[in-house]
């Protein structure tokens, strides 16, 4: 747990704290809310990176952008210093007092590591590098590397050799040297002579082994170690050979949950540490060492006035900054339709390009409409980050993703509303602190089309202006 010797929480969105005691993967969509009121400390600057959170990658949308820019009785910024970086001109470059600009995937090394979110299956444990393509023909740099020099200019252990100069050189170097244990780094494959796997020296040929495989690398699980893997002695000694675990490690799966129990105890007063008054009974409800299910809706609304469900996502080409703005793809989808179920189009009177207004306890937008007959009747979606705001991107203010494209965020709130006890609670599971992207609830009405999509912002200022109106390029054969 990270809280202070009062239980209160000690990171800016109050990670691993009683409010969310298990969030492995943090709460972003928490970090400007809580720096913009201070809580549970004022910060002196945000740093962010590929985090769009003045857009698309932010509940109540609107909200946080008068965060990004509120000032207090003595007219400096609430929020004193932002330095974001992007590979792109986004909505949240506006907002930066310090832009660093990065490189495009294609333009640098990555590493898809066992250590963080890897590309393994079932039957093998597998990982993969990216690496440069082209080179940046702009002043550009590689963020991870630039995190690498930071880390080096404060003398960060583990970034600094004895004597003080930089341990790596840049990401690619961090790659292939860093050491999180003795023979155990980054990446699996081609350790050592290149025949080592999980465990194993310093290659320095490795990442050149990786790119002659395609980038990836997989280690399969033996035949005899495929089933019972929790207790199977020829699995956990594959697992322990190629540094998964230490030792064997055999695990009993549980559907009573020990962990979730001892939490639930400490709300009920039972052990040397308690939570805070106010989350106790939360804490005995969604604690459950069982599993069981519990409404989430607010406990202000009226029931039934908003019936329909809506949910957001994002396409694999708007991934934060990764992939936006690709020429080709823009054709594909350079706007976005609020997909609706035949059952509502009918209930509705509605067809394919009419404008509906939807609305939430928070907010209301405007937007076109599409019939998706696969749809679960009582759901609407649409996709996330294809609307985009203008000025931003470099594009055209008349883009499509400018006029018709939206987001859904501006429904969502990342607050729950009151609920007469004095607090606005986050709007997240209170278990593991993943924002509820998909519990809103939304109504819809059936209106005239608007000239645009709704709400429109003011076009915002970017520091790269325009892009071209055509794009042309010549193919080699």
């Amino acid at each position: 747990m990270l809280t202070d010797e009062n239980e209160n929480p000690i990171r800016i969105d109050k990670a691993y704290s009683w409010e969310n005691p298990l969030s492995a993967h943090g709460l972003m969509h928490m970090v400007i809310n809580n720096a913009w009121k201070g809580d549970p400390y004022k910060i002196e600057v945000l740093f962010m990176y590929m985090a769009n959170m003045s857009w698309n990658s932010s509940m109540n949308t609107s909200g946080v952008m008068k965060m990004l820019t509120d000032k207090d009785e003595k007219g400096d910024y609430v929020i004193p210093r932002i330095i974001y970086s992007d590979a792109y001109s986004s909505e949240m470059v506006a907002y930066a007092d310090l832009i660093l600009p990065d490189t495009t995937y294609l333009e640098r090394h990555d590493c898809i590591s066992l250590l963080d979110r890897p590309i393994s299956e079932a039957d093998g444990a597998a990982d993969a590098i990216r690496w440069p393509v082209i080179e940046p023909d702009r002043d550009v740099r590689c963020f991870q590397s630039v995190l690498i020099d930071l880390g080096a200019r404060l003398d960060l252990p583990g970034f600094i050799n004895e004597d003080g100069s930089p341990k790596y050189r840049d990401y690619a170097d961090y790659i292939v040297n860093h050491l999180r244990k003795p023979d155990i780094g980054p990446l699996a494959g081609f350790r050592g002579d290149g025949s080592a796997e999980g465990r194993g020296p310093v290659n320095p040929k490795q990442i050149e082994a990786y790119i002659e495989n395609g980038g990836f690398y997989v280690s399969h699980v033996p035949k005899e170690a495929k089933y019972f893997k929790p207790w199977n002695d020829a699995y956990q000694d594959w697992a322990v050979k190629l540094g998964l675990y230490d030792s064997p490690t055999p695990y009993i799966f549980n559907l009573y949950s020990e962990p979730m129990r001892k939490f639930q105890l400490a709300a009920e007063g039972v052990g040397e540490r308690l939570p805070p008054e106010h989350l106790k009974d939360q804490l005995k409800t969604v604690m459950s060492p069982l599993p069981i299910w519990y409404s989430t809706e607010p406990h202000n609304e009226e029931k039934g006035e908003y019936p329909i469900h809506a949910l957001t996502q994002r396409p694999m080409a708007m991934y934060h900054s990764w992939g936006s703005q690709n020429a080709w793809l823009r054709q594909i989808h350079g706007l976005n339709p609020l997909y609706v179920p035949t059952k509502i189009m009918k209930d509705y009177n509605l067809k394919t390009g009419d404008w509906v207004k939807l609305s939430s306890t928070h907010n209301s937008i405007t937007v076109p409409v599409a019939e998706m007959a696969s749809l679960n009747e009582n759901t609407v979606w649409t996709w996330n980050a294809i609307g985009k705001r203008k000025g931003a991107w470099a594009l055209d203010p008349n883009a499509p993703e400018a006029t018709k494209g939206f987001l859904l965020n501006h429904l969502i709130h990342e607050l729950q509303p009151k609920k007469g006890d004095g607090h606005r609670w986050s709007n997240s599971d209170p278990v593991t602190g993943q924002a509820a992207w998909f519990d809103l609830k939304v109504k819809i009405e059936k209106t005239t089309a608007p000239k645009e999509s709704q709400p429109s912002f003011e076009e915002i200022k970017s520091p790269v202006g325009m892009g071209p109106k055509s794009i042309s390029w010549k193919v080699r054969v």
